[in-house]
This record gives structure tokens, C-alpha cells and sequence, in this order.
């Protein structure tokens, strides 16, 4: 792996972005913000699920007025995840009219697509800039190729026609989506914005346009980058794309944050795109969250569905669990956990992880022996394997990861 681009470092509340910092998993709250417990309750599952930085919607009055309410309400349960505020439209006229929602807020994010058109664009991106600074607050410069400023590319397209060998229409909107990036950057920087308090995204629904856009930006820059594939999709979809840009990105150290925005299916649950943006980071070996579950796929040597249900039970018991260890053990995410189900592997990678347990495959003998660092400490039978295997994992916690709390 390439080392990580230079950046400036960004405070946003009590997260540092950027320079040496750990790459930050963020996400968003998809309920209406004025609804202040739904939001409450949301942010909170979100900071549980190990989201750093959430960011809620604020578009309207009653979504501003709310926001100062959802932090007290956060910080009464020790919840104290710093709030993002998204702003569109009438960013302007909400932060001017609602100071305590700006004191409130950890990052404002502007997208400057979407503060004004024609002679409105200047003095509104201007207004928000200058809420800002008043506030001491960091700002996320957001572009999105779905509201890029259609006057800065209708002029570039102008450009391009007139050149003897006009560029390709995909490139010049990839550099539109950069220059308007780093255009309304330093205009920040000459509203009194620091350098160290603007981050930067620029959102595209596209792998190779994600990638060639962040390539070109990273090198024209040293502001923090957010990466994140806007519209991802549902399910395997999203969690491809999102994963195959942002891995690319960051293999070549590109990339301060990441948001994987994926489509939740109908009623299922916000904290996915949090547990897939720690898992590409966990998988890349970049940082650490919780301790990984080893499973093999299965084959025609595991026709019974055990291995897959106990993996499950695994990797389920320990996601539940994490919130305590992290808070009381200390290296416990480092951990790794191996569920085989025959002989063929299983015992060499249940000897390879921390913890891990070979299940009979079809016809092999009834019992399951458990490693422990590398060596066979018991063999399990009978019908409570899943229940024993989990408290052996339990007492290797306790027993190999020091406490927080001596």
C-alpha cells in the first residue's frame, strides 16, 4: 500500500480528520430532523454502530430549531457523537435566522451546487462561510455531480467546443466537479475560513468517476478528502460499488472519511452502511473495529447448515457485545474469530486465528475441537456447541485483553 496523502488535520468536534489521523467513518440520519427522539434515537444507533461523525438534514425551520435540542438530548444519554448539519437552498437564511442551531453543530457541510444561482451564488455561499467562522466551525465543501453549478459547466463546455481537439463531455464534468471543489474552497479560505477547518468531497455515482476525480483532487490539494459513492443502491449493489471505489482510493491513499450511502431496504436498519465502512477499512488492514469472524463458504463436504447458522449466531453475539468490550478491554477489535465446517481447512485456519472451532463436515466424527492461540484446548459435543463455543470466547476476552479500568 502506497502511503497516505498529505493532508492538513481537521478538527470537528472531538474528531481530528485528516494529517495522521485514522480514516473517520461517518453516516446520516434518514429521519425527518424535526422529528427530535426519531433523530435522537437514530444518531444514537448510528454512534453505537460505530459512526464518528453523523450528519443530519437541515432544511427547514423547524429542522434548525431542533438541532441544539438532539444534542442535549444525546449528550443527556453520554452520547456525544459530533452532529454534521446539511445544508441546500436556504442554508443561508436557516443559520442567520437560528444561531444556536450553527453553536450547536459540529461541521456544517455546503454544497455549492445548491447555495444560490446567478448574482445569489456569492452572497449566500458568502453568509453561510461567515456563520461559520463566527461559529469557529469546520466546513465540508460538498459537491455533487447531481447539482454540479450548471453555470461553471455550461462555461467549461463553452471552453471545451472552442479547442481544436475538444475533450471527451465525461472528462470536462470531471473537472468541473474539481474545479468547483477547490474554486469554492479558496473562496472559503478568503471569507476567513482556515485551511484547517475545510474538508472536501465531491460525490459522483460512479466507480471510474469516483476514482478519477479523487486521483485529480488529491493531487491538487492537501485539504482532508471525504470519499463516499452518492446513490450507491440497495443491498450487494451499493455495497460493491461503494466498496470498489472507496478500496481503490484508499489503497492508494487517498482519503481522510468514508460514508458508504447505501439505499436501506424497506425497514431494515440505518447501521449497515456504518458496519460496511468499518469493514472495508478493517478488511484493507487499516484500522480495527471488531474482532472478524473467519467463515469458510461451505461445500459439498458441509451439507449440513450448522456451520452457517453458528457463524451467524458468532458473528451476531459479537457485534452485540462490542460496545462493552470496547468500552472495558482494551485490543479486543484486533481479535479474530474462526467458524470452520470440515476438516479440510478447519483446523488449520482455527489454528491460524485467536479463537476459533472446526465443526464436523458430512460424515466426519461428531465432535468440534476448539484452538486457542494456536493450539487444540478442548473438544465440544452435543447440543449446546454454539452456546460453549461463545462462552470460550467470552473467557479468552477476559483473560487475554487487558481492562481499560486495572
Amino acid at each position: 500500500m502506497v502511503p497516505r496523502r498529505k493532508s492538513v488535520c481537521v478538527r470537528v468536534g472531538s474528531v481530528a480528520v485528516g494529517g495522521t489521523a485514522p480514516i473517520v467513518v461517518q453516516s446520516m440520519t434518514n429521519t425527518d430532523t424535526a422529528d427530535i427522539e426519531g433523530s435522537v434515537d437514530q444518531v444514537q444507533s448510528l454512534a453505537r454502530a460505530g459512526s464518528e461523525l453523523v450528519r443530519l438534514t437541515v432544511n427547514n425551520d423547524e429542522a434548525a430549531a431542533a438541532i441544539p435540542h438532539i444534542r442535549d438530548r444525546l449528550a443527556a444519554k453520554g452520547v456525544r457523537v459530533p452532529l454534521v448539519g446539511d445544508f441546500h437552498f436556504n442554508g443561508h437564511r436557516l443559520l442567520k435566522a437560528h444561531p444556536a442551531c450553527a453553536e450547536a453543530l459540529s461541521k456544517l457541510r455546503i454544497n455549492p451546487g445548491n447555495v444560490g444561482r446567478g448574482a445569489k451564488r456569492d452572497p449566500q455561499f458568502a453568509e453561510m462561510i461567515e456563520v461559520a467562522c463566527r461559529h469557529q466551525k469546520p466546513v465540508r465543501i460538498g459537491v455533487n455531480w447531481g447539482s454540479l453549478d450548471q453555470d461553471l459547466l455550461t462555461r467549461m463546455m463553452d471552453e471545451n467546443s472552442k479547442k481544436a481537439e475538444p475533450d471527451a463531455a465525461i472528462d470536462v464534468m470531471r473537472e468541473a466537479i474539481v474545479v468547483s471543489a477547490l474554486d469554492s474552497a479558496a473562496r472559503a479560505r478568503e471569507l476567513g475560513l482556515r485551511a484547517d477547518q475545510v474538508i472536501i468531497s465531491a460525490k459522483v455515482s460512479g466507480v471510474q468517476d469516483l476514482i478519477a476525480v479523487y486521483r485529480n483532487l488529491g493531487a491538487r490539494c492537501d485539504y482532508p478528502l471525504h470519499l463516499g459513492l452518492t446513490e450507491a443502491g440497495m443491498g450487494s449493489k451499493g455495497i460493491v460499488s461503494s466498496t470498489a471505489g472507496i478500496g481503490v482510493l484508499l489503497q492508494e491513499g487517498i482519503g481522510d472519511t468514508i460514508r458508504v450511502s447505501l439505499t436501506p431496504e424497506p425497514g431494515g436498519d440505518r447501521t449497515q452502511e456504518v458496519i460496511v465502512a468499518q469493514e472495508i477499512l478493517q478488511t484493507m488492514g487499516l484500522r480495527s473495529f471488531t474482532p472478524m469472524v473467519i467463515a469458510c463458504p461451505g461445500c459439498g463436504r458441509t451439507t449440513s447448515t450448522y456451520f452457517q447458522e453458528l457463524a451467524q449466531k458468532i458473528q451476531g453475539h459479537i457485534r452485540a457485545r462490542m460496545p462493552e468490550w470496547r468500552k472495558r478491554r482494551t485490543g479486543v477489535e484486533e481479535m479474530t474469530v474462526a467458524v470452520m465446517g470440515c476438516v479440510v481447512n478447519g483446523p488449520g485456519e482455527s489454528k491460524h486465528a485467536n479463537i476459533g472451532i472446526s465443526l464436523p463436515g458430512t460424515g466426519e466424527h461428531p465432535v468440534a475441537p476448539v484452538y486457542e492461540d494456536g493450539a487444540k484446548t478442548v473438544t465440544l459435543k452435543g447440543g449446546r456447541i454454539a452456546e460453549e463455543f461463545q462462552e470460550l470466547v467470552e473467557r479468552y476476552i477476559e483473560r487475554t485483553y487487558a481492562s481499560r479500568n486495572p
